[in-house]
């Protein structure tokens, strides 16, 4: 009896051990759960230059003067952001290292623009080489929203640009951009990203400071923008506002020799017209008058702007096609403006706040015969042997009438000592940082 009791009492002793020892596995579990699910939610947390404006909408009246923004390396709290939700027009995306195909094919310049709350890699801070008609956050734009927003191709995922995978890439070599004002927009973007890994000495610059190159010490190599905004060699009659005192000559079948005289030096080339086209000209072809676009009251045939346009893309890609360097050349296509009941001197304006998604806009008939033009000669070209990148980035810009200065190519334009001002918009050009930065993702992966 008693050892049957003995018995008895052990197995009660061994369940209610092993009870507790259950209980204690299942808590200790439970307690695991938790704490992995907290850290989870912390390590999601990241803040990266994150806007420093909280306004969502352009001011339609007077607003107060504000201090330009402090530095991103200070603390920032962010106040009333942005609610993020799973829309068609709103979408997180966490981008990944390296691009990944998605359907075995992959267009970088089809998609749509997705939100990114992380926000630019710079700001009017930390970056030194913006001008101060693209300086938007300095000037005094009070929303935030078109910092926000990244291109996202739909066939593929599109990286962050690395300024050190272009800075290694780009060692012992040269860079040179040529044409008009939006390319030099397109080189203090540039310039804004490398500033992150390493500041570039400013080594030249013409008087009007629109050719300039610039040193990277650590990397030996040279960027440089040249000023040749119809490529193709003329005589402009125009000071820095767009006053002309006479009308520009232009000859369709010569280069500009700033440009051309200096091409042999160059290991990567980024090419581009467009708007200058549009610019009363008279045209010349062997030094003889062939005609011109909107020359009013002088006898000479009007031929239009393709005509011209399309001649000096010719003379351009032969050159090219024809040259002992052959260096590594990009082609990008014409880049759409987003004037709004007016032009850029009738009144015309831009202050929308969010992108457009693809079938939302239309674009204008001008850009259509302009980008027409350059794919039919870039194809013609190509036949013939020209080793270029077609950099085709019309429809993607066409998305984006937020990322325009607008009335902030100023400084503060509504505070009250600019009152009796003229306010002009800028609507061609790109806010820094802004849009234009996503040219250089897609650049680099091309690259």
């Amino acid at each position: 009896m008693k050892a049957f009791n003995g018995t008895n009492v052990i197995k009660k002793q061994f369940s209610l051990i092993f009870v507790k020892f259950t209980v204690f596995v299942l808590l200790l579990g439970l307690a695991y759960r938790l704490i992995l699910s907290n850290f989870e939610q912390f390590s999601q947390i990241e803040v990266k230059n994150t806007a420093l404006f909280s306004d969502n909408t352009l001011p339609q009246a007077p607003v107060t003067v504000r201090e330009p923004p402090v530095t991103v390396n200070e603390p920032l709290v962010t106040v009333d952001e942005p609610t993020v939700t799973v829309s068609e027009s709103l979408v997180t995306i966490d981008l990944p290292e390296n691009q990944t195909l998605r359907n075995g094919t992959c267009d970088l310049f089809i998609g749509n623009w997705v939100y990114d709350p992380s926000g630019p890699v710079y700001t009017n801070a930390t970056c030194y080489s913006i001008e101060s008609h693209q300086n938007c956050m300095k000037n005094g734009r009070p929303d935030t929203e078109y910092l926000n927003w990244r291109w996202n191709p739909t066939d593929c995922e599109l990286p962050r640009f690395s300024p050190k995978k272009f800075l290694n890439l780009m060692r012992n070599k040269s860079f040179t951009f040529i044409g008009d004002s939006i390319m030099r927009n397109h080189v203090q973007s540039l310039l804004c990203i490398l500033s992150q890994e390493e500041e570039a000495d400013d080594v030249y610059h013409d008087e009007q400071y629109k050719s300039r190159r610039w040193y990277f010490p650590l990397h030996d190599f040279n960027l440089s923008v040249i000023w040749s905004p119809f490529l193709a060699k003329s005589t402009v009659f125009e000071d820095d506002n767009g006053a002309s005192t006479d009308i520009t000559q232009l000859h369709l079948d010569k280069l500009d020799d700033v440009w051309t005289q200096q091409f042999d030096n160059f290991d990567y080339v980024f090419v581009a017209g467009g708007k200058w086209y549009l610019k009363s000209t008279i045209y010349l072809e062997n030094d003889t008058i062939v005609g011109c676009h909107n020359c009013p009251g002088k006898n000479i045939t009007q031929v239009g702007f393709e005509y011209a346009y399309r001649k000096a893309l010719n003379t351009t890609f032969k050159f090219i096609v024809n040259s002992k360097n052959k260096a590594y050349t990009f082609f990008r296509t014409t880049t759409p403006d987003h004037f709004e009941n007016g032009e850029w001197n009738t009144g015309g304006y831009c202050n929308r706040t969010g992108p457009f998604k693809e079938g939302e806009i239309d674009i204008g008939y001008v850009d259509e015969v302009m980008r027409k033009v350059e794919l039919e000669e870039f194809e013609r070209a190509s036949e013939l042997g020209l080793k270029m990148k077609l950099f085709d980035t019309t429809l993607l810009s066409l998305l984006r009438p937020d990322g325009h200065p607008g009335v902030y190519r100023q400084y503060q334009p509504f505070a009250v000592e600019n009152n009796k001002k003229k306010i002009q918009n800028d609507c061609l050009h790109w806010c820094l940082p802004g849009p234009i930065d996503s040219w250089d993702d897609i650049m680099i992966q091309m690259l």
